[in-house]
């Protein structure tokens, strides 16, 4: 049995009377069907319904093409309830759950590619492709040192950036370039993981309540087993329930 609402934690989830739930599309992981004009399905989505549902308010999805639009639009109160990774340059305004799933990320190599190891990779003049203000984007632009990053702005551009200019590495979440890998004949994925996107739920900063409530029921989601089920219901491979907050 779930605990009663805050009237409080609703109003500032809601404020209109409807649970303006932010998706970011481009994550297939999380967004398993979405077409122009339709609701998204998914695990997110499905999260987004359940916490409408708890409330007792109707649900409407903003739906984004990228994180980092999803991001931005925040900044507009554009949405009351996001799902996107939980990262530090995000959290200046948003306030995050604690991750509901853990989603590796890595490389993947070209046939013939010296690179071993992940190790290998920050060196001078590795020249790796990624997808702009993706949650790894963000990572890697703080972690790295001597490689560079060139930036598309999908994911299947990252993908097409990384064959046709010939570069080093493609920087991704693991299950999509296991996809990657299988039409690119001898590159190989590198074992281990650069680190995991540690996808969450957020509220605006300043909703306090609402934040509180938005943090229990991500708990309560994870406990209760929802995310498990919902991960098995759309045959989602590749990201795990995250531990307790």
């Amino acid at each position: 049995m779930t605990k009663a609402v805050p009237v409080s934690a609703r109003a500032e989830l809601a404020p209109s009377g409807t649970l303006r739930v932010g998706i970011n599309a481009a994550n297939f992981l999380l967004v398993s069907r979405y077409a122009a004009g339709s609701e998204p399905h998914g695990i997110a989505p499905d999260l987004g319904r359940e916490l409408g549902k708890r409330l007792g308010v109707p649900v409407s999805f903003v739906v984004y093409d990228s994180p980092g639009k999803l991001a931005d639009a925040g900044k507009t109160d554009a949405w009351d309830v996001a799902f996107l990774g939980n990262e530090p340059q995000r959290a200046s305004e948003i306030a995050f759950t604690a991750p509901y799933v853990e989603i590796p990320v890595t490389y993947l190599v070209p046939q013939g590619s010296p690179i071993a190891t992940i190790e290998d990779i920050d060196r001078d003049g590795v020249r790796i492709a990624v997808m702009e203000r993706s949650a790894y984007d963000l990572f890697l632009s703080n972690h790295l040192k001597h490689a560079q990053l060139q930036r598309a702005s999908s994911i299947d551009g990252s993908y097409d950036l990384f064959v046709q200019e010939g570069l080093d590495a493609l920087a991704g979440l693991k299950p999509r370039l296991v996809m990657d890998a299988e039409k690119l004949p001898g590159s190989r994925i590198l074992d281990g993981q650069v680190t995991s996107v540690r996808q969450s739920a957020g509220t605006l900063h300043g909703r306090e309540n609402g934040a509180k409530y938005l943090r229990e029921f991500i708990e309560q989601a994870k406990s209760s087993g929802l995310v498990a089920r919902l991960i098995e219901h759309y045959t989602v491979r590749g990201v795990s329930v995250a531990p307790a907050g």
